[in-house]
């Protein structure tokens, strides 16, 4: 097995695919019985080992869909397995739509939620955040069930758990009506964006930019929502731009730029002069999602907001400097704060940049020194993104770790939920 990625691999003895929260029950209980760990996969868009191990790993692709829906309430009931295009799909027959999302429709979404996975927006929280109630299988075998007004410490842990609680079978979801999205891709000057950036995130839902490393280039994407106006039909040009450019064009540049590390500088220079603006009106789960399909490994750190100026400031040092490999768009995000007890965006407005390196490169000297910057502005790794967090690291940014440890505790006395990766990050003996 390995992740999308392919940085890490593992050889799980057992891969099963439960199609019912029973099958799932006597996996976890043939676990106890047999002294067995048990991680759960989605799509393995993970960067770190959250989902290796060398026992059991359990796949809910075939555990998916609606369970209920209440219009009233507009709360939606899924199984943890459903992937978030499906979701998509799904809720809009509904005329029901996700507030927020990320910038990737793969993940299933326990596995979204589990790691912290976000969107953008100044007024918008993580996806964790758009959960009501979950059900889970812990550790002893046991349905729990936690709410905003049930078992609610236990909720608060659950929220962002890693995986180490238990197995997510049921989310209910906050949704809202379902929405349309103006979208707006634009080449913009750097230096321009980062003038205004207070203004763009106070007057749009959504925004995000993209700076090309070595230039004063910037691919802004704000998204505001439209009413009475029918979607766009997807021309050739959207498509040339969000799917050819964008992937398999751009996939040449990262093959190039490999052979030769010396053009990283005009590969970036190249790809900022091919930016087009693209505008766009559709529903929300199709405005969101962008497809990936150039392979590559991630870190992104969340700071507090008020940090980021100076923050981007360091990084631009950092890969202006030219001693990486490296030529991949930074890109740079907002969200709002929580009281999700693992949540990165713990307490405070936050921001969030994002660093990629072909996946076939080395990346390790790069995140490195740009994770000292990160940790120095009091940085919090996004849980599915590469980090070097220690336990001690956790316990001084995270103000409800212990609260947290406990809840894991009581949910999984045995730890067949606990594989290395999580043992020593978490501390667990």
């Amino acid at each position: 097995m390995k992740n999308w990625s392919g940085n890490i691999q593992w050889k799980p003895n057992q891969i099963a695919y439960p199609s019912s929260e029973e099958e799932i029950q006597n996996l976890v209980l043939k676990a106890l019985e047999t002294q067995k760990k048990i991680r759960v996969i989605g799509s393995g868009h993970s960067f770190t080992s959250l989902c290796s191990t060398s026992h059991i790993l359990i796949s809910l692709d075939k555990y998916q869909g609606v369970i209920a829906i209440d219009q009233t309430k507009k709360q939606a009931t899924v199984r943890g397995g459903t992937k978030l295009e499906l979701l998509g799909e799904l809720l809009f027959r509904e005329n029901l739509a996700m507030e927020n999302l990320g910038d990737i429709n793969v993940q299933s979404i326990a596995g979204a939620i589990s790691t912290g996975t976000h969107g953008t927006g100044t007024q918008l929280k993580s996806i964790s955040n758009q959960v009501t109630a979950l059900k889970f299988i812990n550790g002893k075998g046991e349905i729990i069930e936690c709410s905003n007004s049930k078992n609610t410490e236990l909720f608060k842990s659950a929220q962002v758990s890693l995986g180490c609680l238990g197995i997510i079978t049921e989310i209910t979801l906050q949704c809202v009506p379902s929405y349309k999205l103006k979208l707006q891709n634009k080449k913009e000057r750097l230096s321009d964006v980062l003038a205004t950036l207070n203004e763009r995130n106070s007057k749009n839902r959504n925004f995000e930019y993209y700076w090309m490393p070595y230039t004063n280039t910037a691919w802004t994407k704000t998204s505001n929502i439209v009413e009475n106006s029918e979607p766009d039909k997807v021309n050739f040009f959207n498509y040339w731009t969000e799917y050819v450019l964008e992937n398999y064009v751009f996939k040449l540049f990262c093959d190039y730029a490999k052979i030769f590390p010396s053009q990283n500088r005009l590969v970036s220079k190249i790809t900022a002069a091919s930016i087009s603006n693209v505008k766009k009106v559709y529903h929300s789960h199709k405005v969101y999602a962008t497809q990936r399909l150039v392979k590559f490994n991630e870190m992104e750190y969340n700071i507090p907001a008020e940090a980021y100026e100076d923050v981007f400031k360091d990084v631009q040092k950092i890969v202006n400097s030219k001693k990486y490999n490296i030529h991949f768009p930074i890109e740079n995000r907002w969200v709002k704060g929580d009281d999700i007890h693992m949540s990165p965006a713990y307490g405070r407005d936050s921001a969030y940049i994002a660093c990629h390196v072909y996946n076939k490169k080395e990346y390790k000297t790069y995140f490195a020194d740009l994770e000292k910057v990160f940790k120095a502005y009091d940085g919090r790794p996004h849980w599915g993104k590469l980090n070097t967090f220690t336990t001690e690291d956790i316990i001084e940014k995270y103000p409800k770790f212990e609260v947290f440890l406990k809840n894991r505790k009581e949910q999984d006395p045995e730890n067949i939920f606990i594989n290395p990766y999580l043992e020593k990050l978490l501390g667990v003996s």
